[in-house]
């Protein structure tokens, strides 16, 4: 902004000197204060030469040249307005506060951009359900047996991550979940185990050259079969991709994910969880030796709707160990029982995928229910009593079909049910204290943007 006693004139000045302060201000305008510093009206050299041509003095008042029906804008207005005003009134316009106060002045050539705001990370990465194949990612089971298949889509249940950097190395990590925090001084003291070692494991990979605020928080419980390690770590990997001048693409968030928790914590598991939430919508996965292909599945929307219609997700209340279930799937994958369940799971794939596209999804249900009994015996730990009486219960009461989400031993049931069944079946599962919702299907995968905000106030 222009010096303000360049733009501004007490109405008890003479004329004389307002001509001064407009031969300083080259905008040829001045805009007149009353007592108090309130801008009461706008002088021009048009205005001046005209008074005077009726007898005023260069020694007279401004006052007696005011306009005071002029053009201003209110602060904090919308920029547009003021270039309105510049494009067909005015050349100069003053921006007044709410007690008229004069804040700035915009011409023209003179128009000031806002103050850099504060910028954040923030990313987004909804969970997975799968629908068969769930066992045949793991890397032990595709090598040896000439790849694995799964079918999976993601729904519109997030983990979310907030970034902001610092100007000091130090780091600052808040999960909502755990109600944990973990504090550095720098990326060196962050250590590597204890409270949010997933989140620390994510960091230590990316290695950021500067300090940091993270945040991070989940629609969903932890061990809840839905994937949601890979989820959290892809949002946060996510966030920190926004900064990056050459940003990573889809397939190397998925396998930094993968890193991250497989090979950095050494926490057993399968590949389909990270690139379901960072490809998003439905999707055919194949995992050989060599190379991992990911097949959109492209779905008409009706056959979404009905398919959205015709699923319950059920709570079983029980946490589960991932970990220690694909330990002992590892453990027991060459005896005869699993090589033959982990075939059939590969066979039942083809035929979903098949009956997907053509929205038979009856057939589906029915696939459904076939994958989960082979799932189950690929690991005594995958399911239990306790587990199998919720699902002949869910049967009884008019599921087709179904299967636990994740490893298995607790966590998420997902039930295929037929039109007319569907409430008969919720309203029976909730009588035994489960808690049940919809499922909706997110065709995006991984989001991240950067979002402003002003300066905090003082």
């Amino acid at each position: 902004m222009l010096e303000r006693t360049l733009v501004t004139i007490a109405e008890t000045e003479t004329i004389e000197e307002a001509f001064r302060r407009l031969n300083a201000n080259m905008l040829g305008i001045l805009f007149a204060q009353d007592a108090s510093g309130r801008i009461v009206g706008a002088v021009t050299d048009g205005d001046i030469r005209r008074r005077m041509l009726t007898g005023t003095t260069i020694q007279d008042r401004v006052a007696s040249c005011i306009n005071r029906n002029f053009v201003w804008a209110r602060t904090g207005g919308p920029r547009e307005q003021i270039l309105k005003l510049l494009d067909q009134r005015v050349h100069v316009v003053p921006i007044l506060d709410g007690e008229g106060r004069l804040v700035d002045v915009f011409s023209r050539e003179l128009f000031n951009l806002s103050e850099e705001s504060e910028v954040f990370a923030r990313a987004r990465s909804p969970v997975r359900i799968s629908f068969s194949g769930g066992g045949t990612d793991l890397t032990h089971y595709f090598v040896a047996n000439d790849g694995g298949a799964v079918i999976n889509a993601t729904i519109k249940m997030y983990a979310h991550a907030t970034l902001r950097r610092r100007s000091d190395p130090s780091i600052r990590i808040y999960s909502h979940d755990f109600r944990r925090t973990v504090e550095a001084d720098n990326l060196a003291e962050l250590g590597t185990d204890g409270d949010l070692a997933l989140i620390k494991s994510v960091v230590r990979l990316i290695k950021p050259t500067y300090g940091f605020e993270l945040e991070v928080s989940a629609d969903f419980p932890v061990g809840s079969g839905l994937g949601g390690s890979a989820v959290v770590s892809s949002a946060i990997i996510g966030c920190f991709n926004e900064f990056r001048g050459d940003q990573w693409d889809r397939h190397e968030i998925a396998e930094m994910a993968f890193q991250a928790e497989r090979l950095m914590l050494n926490i057993p598991g399968g590949w389909q969880d990270q690139y379901a939430t960072v490809f998003g919508g439905f999707n055919h996965m194949e995992f050989f030796s060599d190379q991992n292909t990911i097949v959109p599945l492209r779905l008409d929307p009706n056959i979404i709707a009905e398919l959205e219609e015709s699923l319950v997700l059920c709570y079983t209340g029980s946490g589960r160990d991932s970990g220690a279930i694909h330990r002992d799937q590892k453990a027991q994958h060459e005896t005869s029982d699993a090589v033959a369940a982990a075939a059939k799971q590969k066979e039942v794939t083809r035929h979903i995928r098949r009956h997907l596209l053509r929205g038979q999804l009856l057939e589906c249900g029915r696939l459904i229910d076939e994958a989960w009994h082979a799932k189950r015996k690929l690991s005594s730990k995958i399911s239990s009593d306790a587990i199998d009486a919720i699902y002949d219960f869910a049967k009884q009461h008019g599921a087709v079909g179904g299967k636990l989400l994740g490893a298995g031993g607790g966590g998420y049931f997902m039930f295929f049910v037929r039109p007319f069944e569907r409430y008969q079946l919720i309203a029976a599962l909730e009588q035994q204290g489960h808690r049940c919702s919809r499922i909706m299907f997110e065709e995006n995968g991984l989001r991240t943007w950067k979002s402003r905000f002003p300066a905090r106030l003082a």
